[in-house]
Formats: C-alpha cells, sequence, structure tokens
C-alpha cells in the first residue's frame, strides 16, 4: 500500500517570492526517499480561514499524513495554531508541556549569553505554547517553539516550524520514523539516462511504450540547463523482495535501444 502525504507550507513570503520555498523541496525529497508518496505540496497565507481550510481539504483526501510548515513564531503573522484550531472547531489554550518548552529554550538561551536566568514568559512567549485543545507537542531540538501533532480521522498531522534548521531537525527525529513504520518494507528506487539529438515530441510515444511494457515504472523528461539534451528520470516504488533497481535498467535498456532506432544519442 502507498503511504500519501501532504505538505502544506504557511507564509506570505512564499507567496510573493520573498523567500524560496526550501522546505518543500527538502522535504518531497525526504519523503520519497524514504519510500512514501508526496501527492500535494500547497501554499497558503498567514491567514486563519486559508490555513484551516486546506487542513480540512486535505484531511479530506485521506493521506497517511499531513504536514505543515511555517507559523509557529511568536509574532502576529504566526497563525498556524490558530488555523489548525479553526479546522478542529478546537478552542486555544496554554499547554502545559509546551509551556515548559518554550520555558526551558528561553533559559538555555539566557544562560548561553551570560544573561540573567530568570526568564520572563511575555505574551509572545507564551504564544508559541498556545495549542489547541487535544493536541501534543513535539519537542524542537534547535529552536524555542515546540511541533505539533493530533490524529484527526485517521490523519496523522503534523505542524512543523518554518525556519529550515528547525523544521528538518524535527521531522529527522520525529516524523521520519513514523512513515518509515508505515511504509514498511516498502523502497523508492531511481535512475536518469541523458539524451540529446532526438525531439521530445518523437520521444514522447517511447517513452509511452516502455511505461506500457513496465507499468510499476514512471518515466518524466526533463530539459537540462545546456540548449541540447534531455533528462530521463525513470523512478518507482516497489515491496523490498521486488528486484526495483534491476526493473529501472529494464526499462533504461529498453528506452535506450528505441531512442538510437529513432536517431538520438544515448549518454551514460
Amino acid at each position: 500500500m502507498t503511504v500519501d502525504v501532504e505538505i502544506i507550507c504557511i507564509g506570505n513570503e512564499l507567496l510573493i517570492g520573498k523567500i524560496e520555498n526550501t522546505n518543500a523541496y527538502w522535504l518531497a525529497k525526504q519523503i520519497t526517499a524514504i519510500g512514501a508518496s508526496v501527492r500535494r505540496i500547497t501554499v497558503v497565507q498567514d491567514i486563519v480561514e486559508e490555513i484551516a481550510a486546506s487542513i480540512n481539504e486535505a484531511v479530506a483526501r485521506k493521506p497517511q499524513f499531513i504536514i505543515t510548515t511555517g507559523g509557529l513564531g511568536p509574532t502576529f503573522d504566526d497563525k498556524t495554531f490558530q488555523g489548525i484550531a479553526k479546522a478542529l472547531n478546537q478552542k486555544l489554550v496554554v499547554n502545559a508541556d509546551a509551556f515548559e518548552m518554550v520555558k526551558q529554550k528561553c533559559i538555555e538561551w539566557a544562560e548561553k549569553r551570560r544573561m540573567p536566568a530568570e526568564i520572563e514568559m511575555t505574551p509572545p512567549r507564551v504564544k508559541m505554547a498556545v495549542f489547541p485543545e487535544n493536541t501534543e507537542p513535539i519537542t524542537n531540538p534547535i529552536g524555542t517553539a515546540p511541533g505539533l501533532q493530533v490524529h484527526v480521522e485517521g490523519v496523522a498531522l503534523f505542524a512543523l516550524p518554518g525556519v529550515p534548521r528547525e523544521m528538518e531537525a524535527i521531522f529527522t527525529q520525529t516524523i521520519v520514523p513514523l512513515i518509515k513504520k508505515s511504509v514498511g518494507a516498502g523502497i523508492f528506487c531511481e535512475l536518469s539516462i541523458f539524451i540529446d539529438d532526438i525531439f521530445e515530441s518523437r520521444l514522447a510515444p517511447l517513452i509511452d511504450l516502455v511505461m506500457d511494457d513496465n507499468p510499476d515504472i514512471y518515466i518524466k523528461s526533463h530539459a537540462l540547463r545546456t540548449e541540447r539534451g534531455l533528462e530521463l528520470h525513470l523512478t518507482s516504488f516497489s515491496d523490498e523482495n521486488k528486484n526495483c533497481s534491476g526493473a529501472l535498467e529494464k526499462a533504461a535498456k529498453e528506452l535506450t535501444v528505441l531512442i538510437k532506432a529513432n536517431g538520438g544519442v544515448v549518454y551514460t
């Protein structure tokens, strides 16, 4: 069974082009590498209603996992928990465990800078511990703002910070083991071949032939950053007992023969 994941990235800065969405790229690559399938990536504004709607729409599609990034900090525009609360029809409350996590991180931050250890839990600091009811905080091993986890109608929902190194740390520490457990023996394999001297329109039916002959393999052509040439990227999700790499090599050989027969050049 394929394990499906949806990613929701939250932040106006992503939609106006101020910040490149490296979190989506990184998460998609990691999730795919461990054998799960990213079915959708959504980007929404820092608007409570938009966040709630995107979560409800994702839950309705029933992926096994939903991962949000961004909007967990202390500033006015960090509204992810508000959006989750609206989506779940839950109240926002100070989560005792999250409060202690935030307080301890503030103390550690002050100690490193030789500042007074007596930390005032100001409203912006408390804000990072205000969670929707019946949700659980996730330890942030690098930053201050905890992540969030909750199960919604059989879907595991996680909210991670937008700061890349914090997001990556929580994902690796907390979510990767859960996805791997769901995936089980499933694996992801990929292989690329590089070609030239053949029109992509002539190539298309050849790809279709090979995919028809190898239904477990997906082939996508990508233009290279040169005037000529294409990369053909072959991918497959497979059970560990199957020879995933061997199947890709077989399909690549079939494709190579067809391309050469049609005047194309294949590079190793």
